[in-house]
């Protein structure tokens, strides 16, 4: 079974980028590219998830989705 989790990736420049989940809560994870942080991110909660499973712990429910907002900027 599969859970699809949102992550959130920001960047401030095309060197740094950072990541976390609304949905699972204290995992975060960083990468020089856009592409890295998200491998990282996907292997942070995997890892996450599977301490939980260990401890007898429930797993956290994916409920947030992501929209972009379209503004008139002229």
């Amino acid at each position: 079974m599969s859970q699809r989790y949102l992550i959130v990736i920001e960047g401030s420049d095309s060197e740094n980028f950072s990541a976390y989940s609304p949905d699972v809560a204290g995992v975060v994870a960083t990468g020089a590219t856009r592409e890295e942080c998200e491998q990282q991110m996907r292997g942070a909660i995997e890892f996450h998830l599977e301490g939980l499973r260990a401890d007898g712990e429930p797993l956290p429910e994916p409920h947030s989705v992501a929209s972009y907002a379209v503004v008139d900027v002229s």
